[in-house]
């Protein structure tokens, strides 16, 4: 068998940071918690931006939103752009994704068609024959859901109904499912039915093709949980008992330093029209604090207790597959040449400071990621590394283990030489972005080692927060006295680091 190295990616879709049982005893994921015994983690590691398209065109294109174009949900990553599965490719890599891609949106236009879109998302004719390419995969098996979302299709619905279950619709929500959309919290889909044991399922056997035919591989699973919304099946619902969690709340006062937005969130009738504030969707900033589930206008007390042992329930589920792909490795004798790398998309607030979901607000919990590297006797085992990492990294680390040249396009770092623990760090910095018309918020943060600073598209407000000395961002800095030339420093690094974005530049040639 060729001795090029594998790339294994696992995603799961809006994961906390702090969910992983090896460095959390609330929570039980003993697979993750094996890969972190095995690799390293990497506590410093962000996402480019807060939301899913925009994140997961970075991860394949090795830039970020505003240079790949997918900037923000309802984009498009358009076709012209050069992936990290076309380079594969051109190395003589099979390369494939099982599960989520997000790459287009649910509306298609003319001008920007999408294949993820409704009619065809539900053509179940036009999915059987269709498997790729897609975005440099050769081959793609793609569902669009969390949970009992109506989006269900692809070829996860075609995999149900290979699997027997002819009554799938009773498990998704109305006009193409009959599951009462006001069900909460417990999943009435059988486990074996779940997408979670078709992403395994297909993965293992992707796997077993490139084990026969002696090929390399670029394979990414990409799970879906635990985005909301908090439905998991039985007996994942009841694995928690949410009067003996740790439940996270606003602490009196935080935001009172805060741009004003941030206060509104938790108020009675918040007013966020000036904001262009359109509707109380999953990003809308009134939503942060109501979060409308099942038939509910906001959220009881009991629910934020019971939403927080869900969504525990949703990891502890997906890591029983995520072990399972992993075992799979192992009986086909593939571990040590394979690189497995396990990370999400961005984070997610279940109660930090007072919020819910995703959105505007780039805290910690919504920017940084669970992130793990296991390449046996190469990236050193049971490591912990407060190196600095980002998404956009991914695609030029990859290619830069196999020995495949970088495309100059991708402003990522190359890390293997900080995952292999040869150097200390690669990056200085990591920025996010975050920009959701019609809403005027439009923000980017810039964070270091010990702080971190957010600037806003033409206002005077921001974030200026101590990450050492004030971990749990409860007192903004950014107009305190006494720390003027801290963030002028910071805001002139911002701005350097900004200009940096710019693709790699070609190499000069001597006397040229």
């Amino acid at each position: 068998m060729s001795r090029k190295p594998n790339i294994l990616l696992i995603t799961s879709d809006q994961q906390h940071w702090n969910t992983i049982g090896a460095f959390q005893p609330e929570i039980s994921t003993p697979n993750l918690d094996r890969l972190a015994r095995q690799g390293t983690t990497f506590e410093r590691a962000y996402c480019p931006n807060p939301t899913c398209t925009p994140s997961r065109a970075s991860i394949i294109t090795g830039q970020y939103p505003s240079q790949h174009g997918a900037w923000t949900l309802g984009t498009k990553l358009l076709e012209d752009r050069h992936t990290v599965g076309e380079s594969f490719q051109e190395a003589g890599y099979r390369t494939a994704l099982v599960g989520k891609a997000h790459f287009q949106p649910l509306t298609s236009t003319e001008d920007y068609p999408s294949v993820e879109a409704y009619p065809i998302l539900q053509d179940l004719a036009y999915w059987r024959n269709f498997h790729g390419p897609f975005y440099g995969f050769d081959h793609v098996e793609l569902a669009r859901n969390h949970t009992n979302e109506a989006h269900v299709g692809q070829h996860y619905a075609l995999w149900l109904e290979e699997q027997g279950c002819a009554n799938w619709r009773d498990y998704f929500l109305p006009p193409t499912g009959t599951m009462d959309p006001t069900q909460t919290y417990t999943w009435p889909i059988p486990e074996k039915y779940h997408y979670n044991t078709w992403i395994a399922e297909r993965t293992h056997s992707l796997l077993d093709q490139y084990k026969k035919a002696e090929e390399p591989f670029f394979l990414w699973a990409s799970f879906f949980d635990p985005h909301p919304e908090y439905l998991v099946p039985e007996p994942w619902d009841s694995m928690y008992d949410p009067e003996k969690l740790t439940i996270p709340s606003l602490t009196p006062g935080e935001h009172d330093r805060n741009p004003p937005h941030f206060g509104m969130t938790q108020e009675e009738e918040p007013d966020f029209s000036h904001l262009a504030e359109t509707g109380f969707g999953i990003h809308g900033y009134r939503s942060h604090h109501y979060y409308e589930y099942g038939s509910k206008s906001r959220l009881t007390e009991y629910d934020k207790k019971k939403l927080v042992a869900v969504y525990y329930g949703m990891i502890s589920m997906m890591d029983k597959y995520i072990g399972k792909i992993l075992d799979r490795l192992d009986e086909l004798g593939l571990s040590e040449n394979t690189i497995v790398v396990f990370t999400t998309d961005h984070g997610h607030f279940f109660g930090q400071h007072g919020l819910q979901a995703k959105g505007g607000f780039h805290y910690e919990d919504l920017i940084k990621l669970p992130f793990i590297v296991r390449y046996p006797g190469r990236v050193p085992a049971g490591k912990r590394s407060n190196a600095i990492q980002s998404l956009v990294d991914l695609a030029p680390t990859c290619l830069s283990f196999c020995g495949i040249p970088v495309p100059h396009a991708m402003t990522g770092i190359d890390q293997k030489n900080v995952w292999l623990g040869a150097v200390d760090t690669a990056r200085q910095h990591a920025i996010c972005e975050f920009r959701h018309e019609p809403s005027t918020i439009h923000q980017k943060t810039y964070i270091e080692q010990r702080y971190k600073i957010t600037v806003y598209y033409n206002q005077t407000y921001g974030e200026l927060f101590d990450l050492e000395a004030d971990p749990g961002e409860l007192r903004n800095l950014w107009d305190e006295p006494g720390y003027e030339q801290l963030k002028a420093e910071l805001l002139l690094k911002y701005i350097w680091a900004e200009l940096g974005k710019e693709p790699m530049p070609m190499p000069r040639i001597h006397h040229a």
